[in-house]
Parts: structure tokens; sequence; C-alpha cells
């Protein structure tokens, strides 16, 4: 057993304001628990490792789906190599026959699916969530092919969430906010339309390939993420404390603002007694502000 010190680096803008916000609150500083980190061996067939597949953390979320055939083309993808978690945000058409057919013998991944009314349903207790979309343009996300994506996923006992977004148009800009990182899958830059269901087999084909190349080590963390319904609480939180410190005001950067502070956030990837942390320093800033006047 190892202990690791827990640290959350803040770049920029983020650093700034928490700077600012515990000076103008008169905070100190405290010091910071060493978590735990617990690594042990096991062979990869026996009963306890069966038991710890990483693949068991991985929730496939279908943002939209139009067509009900790429929902069952996607069962089968998932049942094919070794998912089991599916989430349906707002499908088109969902229960269908069309997509029992495209599923071919996976109908028990469409039974067990959930249908979930908004993307917070499907991602709240989810501790990483990795976007599959194009390359942005603008603020640019931690971006991962398949098989970094795989590593990074076998590589913990997180709770991920992958999300796939609509045939036409992908994931929404405020999806991806919700994301840690995006995937992007390599194509021919000629011809680069990959239908969701693919996109999906490849995806799953890696973290399988990746989840069964782990012979003897299992890596499991003590200490939990935070999960996305915890951050989102926690983004309410910073954004009230912004504008209570008048550091937000009405203007058209506030939502340029929000978006990077997210993105921070996001990169930071907090555990759940960091963001406790952070939810406590707000908390008192708050008080500080309100005693003042």
């Amino acid at each position: 057993m190892c202990r690791v010190r827990a640290v959350v680096c803040f770049e920029g803008v983020g650093e700034a304001i928490f700077r600012g916000l515990t000076q103008a609150a008169k905070l100190r500083p405290q010091s910071d628990k060493g978590s735990r980190l617990l690594l042990y061996f096991a062979p990869f067939n026996s009963p306890k490792a069966q038991r710890m597949q990483p693949l068991s953390q991985v929730r496939i979320v279908m943002i939209g789906t139009t067509h009900p055939g790429n929902i069952g083309a996607a069962a089968r993808a998932m049942k094919n190599m070794g998912l089991t978690d599916l989430a349906l945000v707002e499908p088109k058409v969902f229960p269908s026959d069309e997509a029992v057919a495209r599923a071919a013998g996976a109908g028990d991944i469409l039974d067990a699916a959930r249908l979930c009314g908004t993307l917070e349903e499907a991602i709240a207790d989810c501790e990483r969530v990795i976007g599959a979309s194009a390359r942005l343009r603008s603020i640019r996300w931690p971006q991962l092919d398949p098989r970094e994506c795989a590593a990074l996923v076998t590589g913990s006992r997180a709770k991920t969430a992958i999300l796939f977004g609509r045939e036409h148009s992908g994931l929404s800009n405020e999806e991806l906010e919700r994301c840690h990182y995006l995937l992007h899958i390599p194509c021919n830059p000629e011809y680069s339309s990959l239908n969701v269901a693919a996109a999906l087999q490849v995806v799953s084909y890696e973290l399988f390939y990746a989840s069964s190349a782990q012979a003897a080590a299992i890596l499991t963390e003590v200490p939990s993420y935070a999960t996305g319904e915890q951050m989102e609480s926690f983004f309410g939180h910073l954004e009230e404390v912004l504008r209570d410190s008048r550091f937000l005001h009405e203007s058209k950067h506030e939502a340029s603002i929000l978006r990077r502070l997210r993105r921070i956030f996001n990169r930071a990837h907090p555990e759940e007694a960091e963001l406790h942390l952070l939810r406590g320093i707000l908390s008192a800033v708050q008080r500080q502000l309100r005693a003042g006047g």
C-alpha cells in the first residue's frame, strides 16, 4: 500500500479567481490528507478478477438517436465486446421492433437499457464523462483516440460514461461541456462520415482489447471521483459565488467565462473529497460576503 498526495491544479483564470476569493475572505489554506492507492494482483480469469472487470464500469450513452436500427446495432456491438450498460437519452423511437431485429441476439442489452429524459440523468452517478465528437475549433478539450480512451478507462475503476451524439449533428456544445475528454476516431479525411453504431463498435473493441490485455495488475482506487451530479451542483454553487462577489455580471462574455471554468475543473477531475473542500471554500466566501453586507 502506498500513499499519494491528492492535488487539484488550476490554470490561468481559475487559479486567479480562487486566489482572489480566498484572499478576499481571509481564508487560510488547509493541508490535504493523502489519499490511499491500493494495488494487488489476481489472475485475470479468476472469480475475483471477473467481478472487477473494468468494463462493468463503462456506460454507453446514446443521445437523441433518430434511427432505432442504430440502437439495435449498438446493442449488438456492446454485447460482442462485453459491455452491458446502455443509456438512451430521448431516442426518437424506442422500444422498436427494428432495434430488436438489428440487435441480433442482444435483446437483453435493449431490455436493460435505461431511458433518460436528460443527459444529466444519464451521467448523474458517473465520475468520468467522455464525448465522441469531431475536433473543436474554439475551446479545446483534452482529446483521446479510441486506444488512448481504452487505456484511460480500463486503467482505473472510475465509473465512466461514453457519449455518442445524434446521427446528423453529434453532440451539442452544452453536452460537450459535461465532458472531461473528447474522443476522436481518426478516419479517411476524404470520407470521415462514420455511422454512430460503427463508431461505437470501434470504441467497444478497443475497450475489450485493453481490458483483456490487463493480464495481472488490477488497480483499485480507494478515493472516488466526483459524480456528474456533484459536479453540476458545484458549478451552480461556483456561479452563485461569482455573482455574489460581483466577479460575474451580465455581459456578452459571461457564458464564455463559465464555459472556460467548466473546462478547468473538468480537466482537474477532482475527487469527491476534493470537491467537498472546494465547496467549503465557496461557502466560507459566501459567509464573509454576507457578513460584510
